[in-house]
C-alpha cells in the first residue's frame, strides 16, 4: 500500500474512540472483563453461607458479629481475554481506486486498541493464499501498541485468499475472547468451516465484510471491460444497462445475506461495511447497533 494508514494522526482519532468490547467470555485471570463466575479479584460480589471446608480468609467477621451467622464473601472473577484479528490481504482488498484494504487496516487497528485498552492480549493475522501468517503477536498494553501497530502498514494485498484453508490449521485458542475477520468475502473459496471452527472453539466470532462503495453502488455504464482483482488472466466485457446493473446488485446482495445468515445461524456477529464511511460512524452507530460494542 502506498501511503501509510497506520499514522500519528489516525491513532489520535483511534484514542477517541470510546467503547468496550463484548464481556462474559471465558479467558486467562488478570484481564478486565467480568464474568459470571466467582474468583479471586478485589471487586466485591455477593455473600453465602459459610459451609464446612471453606477457605475461613474469606469469612466476613463483620457480618457475623452483627447476625451471629458465617458468611462467605464472594468475588467477581476477572478474565483478560485474547482478541485475534484476521485480515484478508488478497489482491482484491487493494484493487484499483478502492480504499478497502485501507479501511480494513483502520478496523484492525481500531479493535486492536479498544481491546489492549480493556487490557486484553491482542493478536493480528494475515490470510494470504492458504497461509495465516503472525504480524503482532500476543500484544497488551498500550505501549507495545503504540510499538508495534505500525506494522500493519507492511502487508502487501497480493494474490488470493483461502480463509478456511488458512485458518483450520492454525492455532486460534479456545474459549478466551474475540476472533475478527475482515475481508471483503468476495469469494467462491470456502469460508463457512472456518466460521464453523471457531464457534466450536467457542470464541466470539465477528465478520466484517469491507465492500467498496463502486461495488455497493457502481457507476459504470456502456461497455467495460472487468478483470478478476485477483486472477487478471480472467476478464468479462460487456455492455453494461440497467438490467446487467440489476443482476450484479442481486448478486451481491446474495453474496451479503450468505455471509450475514451464515454468522446469524452460529451465533456470530456480522457487520457490512463500505470503503466510504468514516471510521467513527462504524464504531460508534454501525457496530454498537449490532450488539458487538457497548
Amino acid at each position: 500500500m502506498a501511503e501509510y494508514v497506520i499514522n500519528e494522526a489516525f491513532l489520535q482519532r483511534v484514542e477517541r474512540l470510546q467503547t468496550l468490547l463484548k464481556n462474559n467470555i471465558a479467558g486467562l485471570f488478570g484481564g478486565n472483563h467480568q464474568s459470571k463466575t466467582f474468583g479471586s479479584s478485589c471487586e466485591f460480589a455477593d455473600y453465602r453461607n459459610y459451609i464446612p471446608g471453606d477457605d475461613i480468609t474469606k469469612i466476613d467477621w463483620n457480618a457475623y458479629a452483627r447476625f451471629e451467622t458465617l458468611y462467605l464473601k464472594l468475588y467477581l472473577d476477572e478474565r483478560q481475554l485474547h482478541t485475534r484479528i484476521y485480515i484478508d490481504a488478497s489482491r482484491s482488498m487493494d484493487f484499483g481506486k478502492s480504499k478497502k484494504g485501507a479501511r480494513a487496516l483502520e478496523m484492525a487497528a481500531t479493535f486492536a486498541y479498544l481491546s489492549v485498552c480493556e487490557l486484553d492480549r491482542v493478536s493480528v493475522y494475515t490470510i494470504q493464499e492458504s497461509e495465516v501468517t503472525t504480524l503482532i503477536d500476543g500484544m497488551v498494553g498500550r505501549e507495545r501498541f503504540y510499538n508495534e501497530i505500525g506494522k500493519l502498514n507492511q502487508i502487501q494485498f497480493n494474490g488470493d485468499c483461502f480463509i478456511s484453508e488458512g485458518m483450520l490449521p492454525a492455532k486460534v485458542g479456545y474459549g478466551d475472547g474475540l476472533s475478527v475477520i475482515i475481508s471483503d468475502f468476495l469469494t467462491d473459496n470456502d469460508y463457512e468451516r472456518a466460521i464453523d471452527y471457531l464457534a466450536e472453539k467457542k470464541r466470539d466470532l465477528l465478520c466484517v465484510q469491507v465492500l467498496s462503495e463502486e461495488e455497493l453502488n457502481p457507476s459504470a455504464r456502456g461497455k467495460n471491460h472487468f478483470f478478476d482483482s485477483e486472477h487478471p488472466e480472467r476478464y468479462y466485457r460487456r455492455n453494461i444497462n440497467r438490467d446487467i446493473l440489476n443482476a450484479y446488485k442481486e448478486a451481491v446482495e446474495f453474496v451479503q445475506n450468505r455471509i450475514r445468515n451464515y454468522c446469524n445461524a452460529r451465533e456470530a456477529g456480522y457487520l457490512l461495511v463500505s470503503d466510504a464511511q468514516q471510521l467513527e460512524q462504524i464504531f460508534f452507530e454501525n457496530l454498537a447497533q449490532s450488539g458487538v460494542l457497548k
